[in-house]
């Protein structure tokens, strides 16, 4: 058995895995519990497809493959130190890291599947599995931390001891018999600096988040409008949210990925570019055929372009840049009452002159009566003050 899990375990380092671990098929009964408590608090509202039936389903892995009798858990890292050019002009916007290169589900999957592939060949033996990323029913993180791979961090990410919490998970079930890997001791101890970090107050308690505060959640799956007490709070962030990561201790001495899956992930791709930051400018004008374009095979198509320049208006409104106003002014005649109505908030919080002639200039033209309330918003925002001054990026 020791000579089949060196195999195992090798083989998955050999095809740039940066971590593998292995854990039993059990009922995972305690994280079973906990997700469905969250979903009864209503802590998961707004994710219909994270439901009772998926929670049931991805706590059983005997019912994911029947006869299953091991569960590999693979850990990849996608950290990438951002060297700086020097200060990122005013109307940039933040993605999270992960979100950067090409979406980490085929990348996973594909890699994954090679592996199966190649332990087959390897064995000399037929392997019955399944593979999952967090797009499957698995409880992804649960695996990761009974196999030993990392533990929960309080902010509910895993964190590893060599690549901290900057990693994607998957999980190879089968049919081979394999010893199980005991658990990790590590805790977070007393830190909560990511609980205080956190601009939203999306971590409500130790280990608990609010996903209807969290500004990955509201930039990413959110597809109405941005609760306004929350927009002051989402920064500059317009795809995902690296802050509760960022402070983490355990980040701080975190391993590299292997750069070079990365770059031969994108090879070829002539569309690729740095996505440190983003213009917001740029991003509320562009068509839906360039969005497309410009984002193919990126995480990024997940907000939609619409939802994404929904994100840029209120990334916009947070900087406070004057010189944004005639791309908001823009913004106000969109096609989507959902970026009009944002786009006035964020001359609103701007509250130049020339921002609150914008509002009162379209508001005798505008017929959806939620942009109209936002436009009186933000004209009432604007009444008697001075101009808003320029956020200090973090």
């Amino acid at each position: 058995m020791n000579n089949l899990k060196q195999t195992v375990t090798g083989y998955a380092l050999e095809l740039g895995f940066d971590l593998v671990r292995v854990t039993s098929t059990d009922d995972f009964v305690q994280d079973r519990e906990i997700a469905l408590e969250r979903l009864r608090d209503g802590l998961m509202d707004g994710l219909p497809w994270y439901n009772q039936a998926r929670v049931m389903r991805g706590t059983s892995p005997q019912e994911l493959l029947p006869g299953a009798r091991s569960i590999i858990c693979l850990g990849l890292s996608y950290y990438r130190p951002v060297l700086s050019d020097g200060p990122a002009p005013r109307s940039a916007g933040k993605v999270a890291q992960y979100a950067r290169l090409q979406d980490y589900h085929k990348v996973m999957k594909t890699r994954m599947r090679d592996y199966v592939r190649g332990l087959t060949s390897r064995l000399e033996t037929p392997i019955d599995a399944r593979w999952y990323v967090d797009d499957g029913p698995m409880l992804d993180r649960a695996a990761a931390a009974r196999s030993g791979l990392g533990w929960f961090g309080k902010n509910t990410n895993i964190l590893t001891p060599t690549h901290g919490s900057w990693i994607f998970l998957g999980q190879v079930i089968t049919d081979l018999d394999l010893e199980p890997d005991p658990p990790l001791k590590k805790t977070c101890g007393s830190c909560v600096r990511c609980i205080d970090a956190c601009p939203t107050g999306a971590i409500v308690a130790p280990y608990v988040i609010d996903n209807t505060r969290c500004i990955s959640y509201l930039t990413i799956e959110h597809r109405g409008p941005i609760p306004r007490e929350l927009r002051p709070k989402m920064l500059d962030w317009v795809f995902g949210c690296d802050i509760c990561q960022d402070v983490c201790p355990v980040n701080r001495n975190a391993l590299t990925g292997d750069s070079a899956m990365w770059k031969q992930e994108s090879k070829g791709d002539s569309h690729e570019e740095k996505l440190d930051t983003i213009d917001l400018v740029d991003l509320l004008q562009i068509t839906e055929e360039e969005f497309r374009q410009r984002f193919k095979g990126r995480p990024i198509l997940r907000a939609k372009r619409e939802g994404l320049q929904r994100n840029a208006c209120v990334a916009l409104g947070n900087l406070g840049d004057p010189s944004a106003v005639p791309a908001l002014n823009e913004a106000l005649s969109h096609s989507s009452p959902l970026v009009r109505g944002h786009a006035a908030w964020a001359l609103g919080q701007i509250g130049t002159v020339d921002a609150r002639e914008a509002l009162k200039a379209i508001r005798s033209n505008e017929v959806d009566p939620e942009v109209l309330e936002e436009i009186q918003a933000a004209l009432d925002e604007t009444a008697g003050r001075d101009p808003v001054p320029v956020i200090e990026r973090i």
